[in-house]
């Protein structure tokens, strides 16, 4: 199983609803104090990642790392998840959100194609979920595995069943199918990239100057289906503010047997280096609280 699969929920029922409950009665400024002591209590409890933050940012800052970047790291973390509560409750006047080459999207969804949308766990995807399905109105699906995190998830999910709708479960009858006649009507599937389910075929690519695997799954699925694959980047940028980030990864991904494993590399470490270019670029929105770089035992990840 992989290292993130293996991570328990932390966190009591109770607890996500009393600060939901400040969240939306007392507003986000005050909501946004309850962020500090959450901090202390993952900093002290949560060791595993804590142990993988220091790895990661001594990584990506090229320094030693002291609590405070970790502790840093947790609270922007921290920020993002309760940014949900407001994003999912429709409360997006609250956001300063600055779009860059916002045409990608627009475009393709007034022509009606459609089109993979492929994004990490770098920032908030959420941002451009809600932007894209509550302000855009685009025609957005969402292809994951709901029962990661579970309670949080169905905790925020209960804010906005229309967000909660646009989830195609990995784990559903048919998630293929669901995935093709989303395209065929023109609308937008959006997928994560840099997190390998159990039993997936994998790459090995470079990222941040280290070996480390990533899924061939996304890149399959856009050479089965014909459709372009844009680049998506939620970063934080503090306070209330986000970047959302798109660029272009192919208009067509064509796999010829002879080739396939070759294509297939390429266009992983193409968003690899995509990847860790953004995560220079806004180092603490990494939640990738693992360790991302583990050597490969887990036969259910051996490349195939």
């Amino acid at each position: 199983m992989p290292a993130w699969n293996r991570q328990r929920e932390r966190g009591s029922p109770t607890a996500l609803r009393l600060i939901l409950w400040i969240a939306l009665h007392l507003g986000r400024r005050p909501a946004r104090l309850i962020l500090y002591p959450i901090t202390v209590y993952f900093l002290g409890k949560a060791v595993a990642q804590r142990r993988a933050s220091r790895e990661f940012l001594t990584r990506v800052l090229g320094r030693k790392v002291g609590l405070v970047d970790v502790g840093r790291h947790i609270h922007c973390f921290a920020a993002t998840i309760l940014d949900r509560v407001f994003l999912l409750a429709g409360r997006l006047e609250q956001f300063d959100v600055h779009f860059h080459q916002p045409e990608l999207i627009t475009e393709r969804v007034a022509a009606g194609g459609g089109f993979l949308l492929l994004g990490s766990h770098l920032g908030s995807f959420e941002v451009m979920r809600a932007m894209a399905i509550e302000a855009a109105g685009m025609p957005l699906k969402i292809l994951m595995d709901p029962g990661h995190n579970r309670r949080l998830t169905d905790l925020l999910h209960e804010l906005n069943p229309a967000i909660a709708a646009s989830v195609i479960p990995l784990t559903g009858p048919y998630p293929l199918l669901a995935v093709s006649e989303t395209l065929q009507r023109g609308g937008v599937v959006g997928l994560l990239g840099d997190r390998c389910l159990p039993g997936e075929r994998t790459v090995s690519c470079n990222f941040l100057g280290a070996p480390a695997r990533f899924p061939t799954g996304p890149f399959s699925l856009a050479a089965l289906t014909g459709v372009p694959v844009i680049l998506a980047f939620g970063l934080y940028r503090g306070g209330n503010r986000y970047d959302l980030h798109f660029e272009l990864l192919t208009d067509r991904l064509t796999l010829e047997r002879r080739d396939r494993t070759t294509a297939l590399q390429d266009h992983a470490q193409r968003y690899a280096d995509r990847l860790a270019h953004y995560t220079r670029d806004a180092p603490y929105n990494w939640f990738n609280f693992y360790d991302f770089w583990e050597a490969d035992t887990d036969e259910a990840l051996a490349e195939h």
